[in-house]
């Protein structure tokens, strides 16, 4: 059995990561999917969390917001709405989004905005924990 697998992790914009991997977790919408070399097939939706890969021994960072992963044996692909390095998250954008978010889920009327504030809420909050470890 190999010891890597093809990782690509691609927004609208841009492809974001092109790279062998040794191992994956992925934010599914239910909780974080661990990826190995072989993993069974799956096409999966995302949430708003971390993203991070093995590589050479080195763990890379980003933080991701909602979409779709397809994971085969050999490769794993990532759609995603957004994707940010560790590095390039500005956290001052952040903390003032995560401020933002938690004021509109005070004000949340119905289930619909209810849910859009929490979402924001996790994609903030996993920018920020993300930039943490760039540090």
């Amino acid at each position: 059995m190999p010891d890597t697998f093809q990782l690509e992790i691609v927004t609208p914009e841009k492809m974001v990561v092109r790279d062998a991997a040794e191992e994956a977790q992925i934010p599914g919408r239910n909780g974080y999917i661990g990826v190995l070399p072989g993993h069974a097939p799956l096409i999966t939706e995302l949430g708003a969390g971390e993203i991070t890969f093995k590589r050479g021994g080195q763990i890379q960072h980003f933080s991701m917001a909602w979409g779709f992963a397809e994971i085969l044996p050999d490769r794993v692909t990532v759609l995603a709405e957004t994707v940010e390095r560790a590095e390039e998250i500005d956290t001052n954008r952040a903390k003032q989004s995560l401020s933002e978010a938690e004021e509109s889920l005070k004000s949340a009327h119905t289930e619909e905005d209810f849910a859009q504030a929490l979402g924001r809420i996790r994609r903030a909050q996993a920018r920020l924990e993300v930039a943490q470890k760039a540090k």
